[in-house]
């Protein structure tokens, strides 16, 4: 078709797939956003890619979005996501027919894995996105009043990180592990920290020589 020779379709093509399959990974569309975003992207591979790597493309492409999921799962310290996200933008930018045209899939898979967090404001998250943002809040009302009380004791308390914080990772107060989560920067592992605040089960800390 004529409108595949114009460099700018990739952005559009390569967005929705990537803003609806990651979707579908945040929020529970139960498959919805899934065939939307597989549509997508096999009309992509198919116009640009030859039959012989097609399936080694669509490998790629997805293989990077099950180290994402895999990553917010189990890890959630960021290093299979970044491996991820760079095989589905290798993925995409291949094919491409020129560079431009590279460029705008690669601009493609970026929006939409930025867009993707829309859903969140929308639909129903699923389990994962609580855990990868420990946003987890265990209230009283809710019966949590001694997990709450335990965790809230832990304001102030100084300790290690046992693991490197990437920002989030596990620290150790008391003889006791944590997982907790640093403002955004990363911190090695064996440093002393200090906590300085207390959400329910989210716990935030600063390394000591901060102060």
């Amino acid at each position: 078709m004529q409108i595949f020779s114009y460099d700018w379709v990739g952005l559009f093509i390569v967005g929705f797939a990537t803003m609806f399959l990651i979707g579908e990974v945040l929020v529970n569309m139960r498959g919805f956003f899934a065939i939307l975003g597989l549509g997508f992207i096999i009309v992509y591979f198919s116009v640009y890619v030859e039959a012989e790597s097609l399936i080694l493309m669509l490998l790629m492409y997805f293989i990077g979005i099950i180290l994402i999921i895999i990553d917010g799962k189990l890890l959630n310290d960021g290093t299979l996501s970044t491996i991820g996200a760079f095989s589905m933008i290798l993925a995409v930018a291949l094919p491409a027919p020129n560079f431009v045209a590279g460029v705008y899939a690669v601009l493609g898979v970026m929006i939409g894995a930025t867009s993707s967090l829309l859903f969140l404001k929308v639909f129903k998250r699923r389990s994962m996105w609580t855990k990868i943002t420990l946003k987890d809040q265990l209230t009283t009302e809710a019966g949590y009043i001694s997990m709450n009380q335990a965790y809230s004791d832990l304001l102030g308390k100084e300790g290690t990180t046992i693991t490197d914080m990437r920002p989030v990772g596990t620290i150790q107060i008391q003889g006791k592990e944590y997982s907790a989560i640093t403002n955004g920067y990363w911190i090695s592992k064996g440093t002393s920290i200090r906590v300085v605040e207390v959400d329910g089960t989210k716990i935030l800390i600063e390394q000591m020589n901060n102060e």
